[in-house]
């Protein structure tokens, strides 16, 4: 029987699909042997293959319609119109389908260059509100409390499916027990029907593993998530792996979001069904979208679709306008928002203050960088679009005036359509020059600190922000400081940190009043305070709180650890928080 061409493109797309679903397991799986063998140069290395896969499989798959197929078949929408309703079909019983219909998208996208986005032709909107049917999968193992919570932990930790034996089992059972007691409210601790429930699977990121799930009793529930790690300073096995340590217990909802957050690495876990998955997620964490839980899990571009159409359904909703972003204008970028939909989009200017010498090619690279970088919960994710379509009026005319005159190049105006050539998506923040200004005199001691932390964490993840302007600075909701503005972005190992020369040391200038620098690598970190803080009694705080970020020799000590193959640790929870007697040098 001949099939019709667009048959055959949906069933070539299908193909590539279950090639890059195939690849991306792989990685995955192997997760828990990184982990066992305590291999975290292979881990970061595995993170960044996985990242590159969706794109590498999209061209692969797009050369092969376009080896196949003809440009008038390619270019017909009324064929794949067709071919949008066979590869429905073709999907509908799959336990991964809205990841196959992201697929797709990405395929028709290539092909149109990301025009004619209409739900005829492609998914714009899923080809079903809900799965067809339940999987049936079991997800999650579960066991009574019965009273004896050290025992049920004991329980949580020795099945887990790790390689690796516990250091101290009875140890880390009491401990996350006793913590428990200090957390847990009378009505759960108190229930006869209490028990602990867990994903099978095990998130892997870095150097940690986490048990992730929730406490249910007495009518109530909270999240449970138990960080594991090898074995520092409980002891290693003789002769044998390394052992395992439970690290803390958590069951705060902004404790795992921060876990969960849009800051970090994307975990490597096996999800038998990622539609299922991401709905238990979000029991956990119901503040959180569908799509930052997506990516997380390592599915970003189903997160994007996601994100897309969370933002069609708010625009059309007209409850507000694009405006301009509050803050200090970029010299980079120009930046607007939806302001209930928690988003900013920020669109390359044509031409950038004569203090920046960054190309809009150079910006894209730095974007990318971090895009495949470890972000270390400090640096925001980020999503690219092109050829985003909007209606004139929904945006405020002062903001469309400002994106016409400084990008003329990637917003056009079309009859009464904004036509947006290319931007990034981030989450919102409150710029940290602006939180500073408004906060009380307690809080800002502790932001500057977590500011400054934040500093320190992106440098031993080898990345030096390069610009360290309070503005490009955000607040979350967590108060936790985070890093967004990438133009001027590096590596730490490509930075030269030098002192000051002494002639120079009592009237040294700042080039044009932004540089630190004199050569395009030297960087003088004695100078940093004047450039980051013109508030004088900002600066004095600051410097009394992170003293070694203006000696040279701290930074050349971390460009030596990361030369030295060390991978530092950062962890997503605070450090009074942790079991181990052991602290890294790092304050998280």
């Amino acid at each position: 029987m001949k099939h019709s061409p667009a048959y055959r493109i949906a069933a070539t797309i299908l193909h590539g699909f279950d090639e890059y679903r195939a690849r991306f397991k792989q990685i995955t799986f192997d997760a828990s042997r990184r982990f066992r063998d305590a291999a975290w140069r292979e881990a970061q290395q595995a993170s960044v293959v996985r990242i590159k896969l969706y794109g590498e499989k999209v061209a692969d798959t797009l050369d092969r319609l376009q080896r196949t197929f003809s440009h008038d078949v390619l270019a017909n929408c009324e064929t794949w119109r067709e071919a949008r309703k066979h590869y429905a079909e073709m999907i509908s019983q799959r336990l991964d389908y809205e990841l196959a219909e992201t697929y797709f998208n990405s395929l028709f996208c290539s092909v149109f260059h990301h025009r004619h986005i209409r739900n005829d032709w492609m998914f714009v909107y899923s080809s079903r509100a809900d799965a067809a049917h339940h999987s049936g999968i079991e997800l999650c193992r579960r066991k009574a409390v019965k009273g004896d919570w050290a025992g049920t932990l004991a329980w949580a930790l020795q099945e887990a499916p790790f390689d690796n034996p516990f250091a101290d089992l009875k140890r880390d059972s009491e401990l996350g027990a006793s913590l428990l007691a200090t957390q847990l409210s009378a009505a759960i601790v108190q229930a006869h029907d209490t028990q602990i429930e867990l994903l099978k699977s095990v998130f892997y990121r870095n150097k940690g593993a986490y048990l992730v799930g929730r406490i249910l009793g007495g009518g109530e529930q909270v999240p449970l998530v138990l960080p594991v790690l090898h074995g520092k300073g409980f002891g290693e096995q003789q002769g044998g792996d390394p052992c395992l340590h439970l690290d803390t217990v958590l069951t705060e909802t902004d404790e795992v979001s921060i876990i969960f957050s849009f800051t970090r690495a994307y975990f490597q876990v096996d999800v038998p069904v990622p539609g299922e998955f991401v709905n238990y997620l979000t029991q956990l964490m119901p503040h959180k979208p569908a799509g930052e839980l997506y990516a997380a899990i390592g599915f970003f571009k189903h997160g994007k679709t996601e994100f897309f159409r969370a933002l069609n359904q708010q625009v059309a909703k007209r409850e507000d306008r694009f405006v301009i972003a509050p803050g200090v204008r970029g010299m980079v970028m120009a930046v607007f928002v939806l302001p209930r939909f928690r988003t900013v989009f920020k669109v390359i200017k044509d031409k950038f203050d004569p203090a920046k010498e960054v190309t809009p090619a150079i910006v894209r690279d730095k974007y990318r960088l971090v895009k495949l970088h470890d972000r270390v919960g400090r640096m925001a994710d980020t999503q690219e679009f092109s050829n985003f379509i909007v209606r004139q009026d929904h945006f405020a005319p002062d903001c469309l005036e400002h994106l016409l005159e400084v990008a003329p190049s990637s917003v056009l105006l079309k009859e009464d359509k904004v036509i947006i050539k290319h931007c990034y998506t981030e989450r919102m923040m409150t710029p940290l020059n602006i939180h500073l200004e408004t906060c009380s005199p307690e809080e800002r001691v502790m932001v500057l600190k977590d500011y400054g932390n934040a500093i320190k964490q992106m440098a031993a993840a080898n990345i030096f922000p390069g610009d360290m302007l309070l503005k490009n600075f955000g607040v979350t909701r967590q108060g936790r400081v985070i890093f967004y503005d990438y133009d001027e972005v590096c590596y730490l190992t490509e930075c030269r940190f030098r002192h000051l020369p002494k002639s120079q040391s009592n009237d040294f200038q700042l080039g044009g009043g932004d540089s630190l620098s004199i050569g395009p690598n030297d960087i003088f970190p004695e100078e940093f305070g004047p450039f980051m803080f013109a508030n004088p009694e900002l600066r004095s705080l600051f410097m009394a709180q992170h003293p070694e970020l203006f000696d040279p020799g701290y930074w050349i000590g971390l460009q030596q650890a990361i030369e030295d193959g060390r991978v530092i640790d950062v962890y997503p929870y605070r450090n009074k928080q942790r079991f181990a007697g052991t602290v890294g040098q790092l304050v998280h």
